[in-house]
């Protein structure tokens, strides 16, 4: 050990953070010590938030979370566990009226030098290349040291979490009762061999925050004697250990970086200490290591009742004999491999093979809900937070909104009151940074009534929250200031619009006519039709929450209709001379100014007068004569061009024969096979129903095949890719639908047999059979709910209760009489 020894006296308990053994150990040292004072590792500035701990509404894991007051976003966290040592020590110490404090590097210089270090990266200053293969050379640079992986390969174990299990997590209380101090003293001579084979491997601002703890400690020794204990790392006793003069600590100490920093408790979450989190002092299973520290007794067979109770919850069949099996394999893999007590590794392979069937997919819900857990921690309503956090909660809380570890889907019906004010809270805080929820695609609906959200609360958001309380209090008060600083600063046209509408979203009135200028500006300056193309969507689709949200949307109107007529003007010639890419992205952009178009002219609220509907009547026009002008242009990219006849088609303004005329064109021998490609693309490609328009238009699924089947063998390499990904798209049943009819060969029910030419492509027959609609009629109105009346045939009529229409696919007519009962009348 380097350095002379301390004579005994202080208590020395070094530990892994977050291991179950020893917090048992640490908790079984302090009884038999009873220390008239503990130190932890952990920022003194938290020395004032101690008494909150000794609060029964804290319940762990928790965290010390500590930001820079002028930079909320330069944060840092110290978590605990209940199976935390330092934890336990805190929990201790606050029992039996010892003193209680933290040792550690005050957080104002660690956040300070974090953010000093991070400056120097991004500048390019930090020193490099200074250590040697071996480890030597520069502390700064070369890799810490992982004792407990060595430590681990000394004794023969190729995988550490498994040695540190069996050295130190499976201990039982029997054991650690013998020799309290036994543990800490072989953990600290170890440590001792480690750190005189590699020097001071570890992080390299270790040396100054063991700097820091020798003269606390020296500190404490002064005032309450040699009856004190400290809870530290187990790499950091030999250097708490170690003779050193306070004059020497104090100038490793001298000219640090400082910032003003400020500190909470907040809750953890067992996810967030997993290593996979990212989080360096992590363990692979905190939910595991959780249950073997609250465990009385039998850890095993506890742990197998709850995986048990887990999938029984799953609905999967799980008895008690399958838990008495699993925990005899678990027992008998334990001793097969030599370990003194099964461990995670053994329950896992015992659960996979009795409960799982040998299956990983069930084994993956015991590994996430489990294994790693979701549990989170609660803190008491006292503890010190940032304005913003306590208006946040107390929203929260009024809206029965409550933060959660788990992912979970929230469906909002607008209509109520309460579901709309949870909606306004989750936009405003999303136009804050905080991404607690994310919007999602939710059960289909007409309306614009109805929003889907998925939530999950992580305690990085208590961060978030911290820095966005720079913008305001509460948090409409700090929604409405990002919002403005966000339309000052935008600029992208696009950007602006999307803003608009989450200012809507979010009911933030006083920041729209902020957005509006700005908007307006960038508007009347932007020439590009691209970016105009990008932007109407998103003004287009705040115009329908007017209704819904109770909001004043006919400013927008008059700027949303600006820029589709300006689009219009200026589509066309942008949509020459593209590349492929340009022109994928150019067929984007006309899908989203269609939709755009669809809804000013015929569901937005343009200003209610006659002028307006009438300017909106003529938008919708204007739209339709470009499509036509893209659609018959050669000079348009060919899956521009493609996707302007599928709209036209959709919306009845292109007759069948024409799109049939165009498809020919297009696929017309002296047409480029790429080109060709690229309109079959647009036409058929990535849109709803591409697959099922080939399905039942004969004169479409024969014009593509005929052109395919007459692609030269040098150039369908080149177009396969494009037509893959086009076909691919489609679901499985139309694809087999497809090859199908492809694979039958040509009806035979045309005039002139096989060859007859009302069979215009394999597998289709000359027109409607109205005896197998028939047949199929009986069955649909089954289906629909609808109850069967008179049916004279094709050229006859059908009565029910449904109301009254005319088939437009029948020679005759079709007629229901009755009533309709109102929609949404029984809502």
């Amino acid at each position: 050990m380097t350095g002379a020894e301390r004579p005994p006296g202080p208590l020395l308990l070094g530990v892994r953070h977050h291991g179950p053994g020893s917090a048992r150990a640490v908790r079984a040292a302090l009884d038999a010590a009873r220390p008239r004072a503990v130190l932890i590792e952990g920022p003194p500035e938290a020395d004032a938030l101690l008494p909150l701990a000794a609060d029964e509404r804290m319940r762990p894991p928790i965290a010390l979370l500590a930001h820079v007051v002028d930079d909320p976003g330069q944060a840092a966290f110290w978590p605990m566990a209940a199976f935390s040592p330092e934890w336990v020590a805190l929990r201790w110490a606050l029992e039996h009226g010892a003193e209680v404090r933290f040792v550690d590097l005050p957080a104002a210089h660690s956040l300070a030098m974090t953010r000093d270090e991070a400056r120097a990266a991004d500048t390019g200053t930090a020193r490099a290349g200074a250590g040697t293969e071996d480890g030597t050379g520069d502390p700064a640079t070369r890799a810490p040291v992982d004792p407990i992986g060595v430590l681990a390969a000394t004794a023969g174990y190729d995988d550490p979490e498994r040695w540190w299990e069996d050295a130190v997590e499976h201990r039982t209380e029997g054991r650690e009762a013998a020799d309290a101090r036994a543990p800490f003293t072989v953990l600290a001579e170890a440590m001792g061999a480690l750190r005189e084979a590699y020097g001071d491997g570890g992080h390299p601002r270790d040396a100054v925050r063991e700097a820091h703890m020798r003269i606390q400690l020296r500190k404490a020794v002064k005032e309450f004697g040699e009856d004190v204990a400290v809870v530290c790392g187990a790499w950091h006793v030999p250097a708490l250990a170690a003779r050193t003069t306070l004059t020497a600590d104090r100038a490793l100490l001298r000219g640090l970086p400082k910032a003003r920093a400020e500190l909470t408790w907040v809750p953890w979450s067992h996810r967030r200490l997993a290593r996979r989190s990212g989080y360096g002092a992590g363990v692979d299973a905190p939910g595991w290591y959780g249950h073997l520290f609250e465990a009385p007794d039998r850890p095993v067979e506890r742990w197998m009742t709850k995986v048990a109770g887990l999938l029984r919850d799953e609905d999967r069949f799980v008895s008690s004999a399958h838990v008495i099996e699993a925990v005899r394999l678990a027992a008998t893999l334990a001793a097969l491999r030599g370990r003194p007590l099964a461990g995670l590794s053994e329950t896992t392979d015992a659960v996979r093979a009795v409960m799982c069937d040998g299956s990983d997919i069930p084994l993956a819900l015991v590994q996430d809900r489990l294994v790693v857990g979701e549990t989170l921690g609660e803190v008491p309503d006292d503890a010190p937070v940032v304005p913003l956090q306590r208006d946040l909660t107390r929203r929260q809380r009024a809206l029965r909104l409550k933060p959660e570890a788990p992912e979970r889907e929230l469906e909002l019906d607008l209509r109520k009151d309460n579901d709309a004010a949870r909606s306004r809270l989750l936009h405003r805080l999303r136009v804050l940074g905080v991404g607690w929820g994310e919007p999602t695609a939710g059960r289909a609906s007409t309306g614009t009534f109805r929003e889907s959200w998925r939530l999950r609360w992580e305690p990085e958001l208590y961060v978030q929250v911290a820095e966005a309380g720079t913008w305001g209090t509460t948090v409409l008060s700090a929604a409405t200031a990002r919002a403005e600083s966000l339309a000052a600063s935008a600029t992208a046209l696009a950007e602006i619009t999307e803003l608009a509408e989450q200012c809507l979203l979010a009911g933030l009135p006083d920041a729209l006519p902020g957005v509006m200028r700005a908007l307006a500006d960038r508007a009347a300056l932007d020439a590009d039709v691209g970016r105009l193309a990008e932007a109407l969507p998103a003004l287009a689709r705040t115009l329908r929450y007017g209704d819904v949200r109770s909001t004043d949307t006919a400013a927008l109107g008059e700027v949303a209709a600006g820029l589709a007529e300006r689009i219009c003007v200026g589509l066309p010639p942008a949509c020459t001379g593209l590349d492929a890419e340009g022109a994928d992205t150019m067929r984007g952009r006309v899908d989203g100014v269609h939709t755009a178009i669809g809804l000013l002219s015929g569901t937005a609220p343009l200003p209610a007068s006659a002028h307006a509907e009438a300017a909106a009547g003529g938008l919708r026009e204007r739209w339709t004569a470009v499509l036509h002008r893209l659609a018959a242009r050669d000079t348009v990219a060919g899956v521009v061009r493609g996707r302007a006849t599928r709209l036209l088609l959709d919306e009845g303004r292109l007759p069948e024969d024409d799109a049939a005329r165009l498809m020919g064109l297009a696929l017309s021998p002296g047409t480029p096979p790429a080109d060709a490609a690229a309109w079959i693309e647009g036409f058929v490609g990535g849109a709803a129903g591409g697959g099922m328009l080939l399905v039942h238009d004969e004169r479409l699924l024969g014009l593509i095949d005929a052109w395919l089947t007459g692609v030269p063998a040098d150039l369908f390499d080149d177009v396969l890719p494009l037509l893959r990904r086009t076909f691919s798209a489609y679901e499985p049943g139309v694809r087999r639908t497809l090859g199908e009819l492809v694979r039958r060969g040509p009806s035979a029910s045309g005039p002139g047999g096989a060859a007859g030419a009302g069979a215009t492509v394999p597998g289709f027959g000359p027109g409607l059979d109205t005896a197998r609609a028939d047949a199929a009629e009986e069955v649909l109105l089954l289906l629909l709910g609808a109850r069967a009346g008179a049916h004279t045939g094709s050229t006859g009529t059908h009565t029910d209760r449904t109301g009254t229409h005319t088939d437009r696919t029948d020679t005759g007519t079709h007629t229901d009489t009755g009533t309709e009962e109102p929609l949404g009348a029984t809502a």
